[in-house]
């Protein structure tokens, strides 16, 4: 069973969000909203598939690394989250919250052996790119 299918997204926190984004927008050329920014790939097994990576800044008080006290969070795009979260549990890596379902994808976070909180998503590309296109509109 194929686990990992690519890098989903960088989560970041910093002091002021919305500066660092005109930072990274003004002197690296990244389009950036309010959630950040995204890069469209095409994806190698079917290149008329489209996928995405997520960039995204977050404020430094935020709660959603939790229970991780790291200032970042990585998001890995995978295949079949719920068989892939009954063989993490049957392995015993911590299982931080129920699968969340929305129409872009389903999440779940993990923690690694140092308590990095970790993101799996299995995306729905198709949907993803319409809401990030309304997004950045």
């Amino acid at each position: 069973m194929k686990k990992v299918t690519g890098l989903g997204g960088i989560f970041f926190k910093c002091q002021d969000p919305a500066k660092m984004n005109e930072w990274y927008t003004t002197n690296l050329g990244l389009t950036t909203g309010d959630y950040g920014t995204t890069f469209e790939w095409r994806q190698a097994e079917d290149n008329s598939r489209k996928g995405f990576s997520v960039w995204s800044t977050f404020p430094q008080d935020t709660k959603y690394f939790e229970p991780s006290t790291k200032d970042f969070m990585i998001n890995y795009r995978v295949e079949n989250l719920e068989k892939l979260v009954e063989q993490l549990k049957s392995e015993g890596v911590t299982i931080v919250d129920e699968i969340a379902y929305y129409d872009y994808g389903k999440f779940v976070h993990i923690l690694d052996p140092e308590g990095n909180n970790i993101e799996l998503w299995e995306p729905n590309d198709e949907e993803y790119d319409k809401i990030d296109g309304a997004r950045t509109k």
